[in-house]
């Protein structure tokens, strides 16, 4: 099967036929971005002092390493695991409308805001594997920027350029299909019969 990359700035029509359970991966940009930041657009009407509009975000709270080059300020990516993308629920419709992002990287699923948002202004929430921090930290070619470096090393925006940044499991779709929400219905409908199935095998065991 091809490999589908998406390359940024993205277009909605580059979004259209991603369904939700897909899997791509991203070359260009990436900017980490959580709990504070989303706090700040949201609540505050701070602008972003970076431009995301047809680029990409990272729930993720990365270890980032200061590196000696000359006069510059430099950084190199240690490690950047996704974190929990549910914190930031109540803040992603308003972020997504204000900021004009499209991709949404983080871990687990969101809820019906984000279904909301990602219909309405065609963006996608994809999910970065868990366990796999060092791994993606080796998918960034350069940390090129560094923006609110006053909340700390987890909250600060370090914009990255990454080369197939993934895998990235399609959560939710332009069409507002949610593939979490998707597989609890498939395991509510089965779990009875599996258990059943399991209880057979195990009825030895008092």
């Amino acid at each position: 099967m091809e490999k589908k990359v998406l390359t940024t700035p993205i277009k909605p029509e580059d979004l259209e036929n991603i369904k939700a359970g897909d899997i791509i991966y991203l070359t260009g940009h990436i900017t980490t971005c959580r709990d504070v930041a989303h706090r700040r657009v949201v609540e505050y009407g701070r602008e972003l002092p970076v431009n995301v509009r047809d680029g990409a975000i990272l729930h993720a709270g990365p270890i980032v390493r200061k590196i000696e080059d000359g006069d510059q300020e430099k950084y190199e990516m240690v490690s950047v695991g996704p974190t929990t993308s549910m914190r930031m629920e109540k803040f992603e419709y308003e972020f997504v409308k204000t900021t004009g992002v499209r991709l949404i990287v983080g871990k687990g699923g969101m809820g019906p805001e984000t279904q909301r948002a990602c219909t309405e202004f065609k963006a996608l929430h994809l999910v970065f594997p868990a366990g796999n921090a060092v791994l993606a930290a080796t998918e960034v070619e350069e940390i090129e920027d560094a923006n609110w470096k006053e909340l700390g090393m987890p909250e600060t925006l370090w914009t990255c350029r990454v080369k197939e940044f993934g895998p990235l499991i399609v959560s939710i779709d332009t069409h507002g299909n949610n593939w979490f929400e998707q597989k609890k219905v498939e395991y509510n409908a089965t779990k009875e019969k599996v258990y059943e199935e399991i209880c057979k095998h195990v009825s030895f065991i008092k």
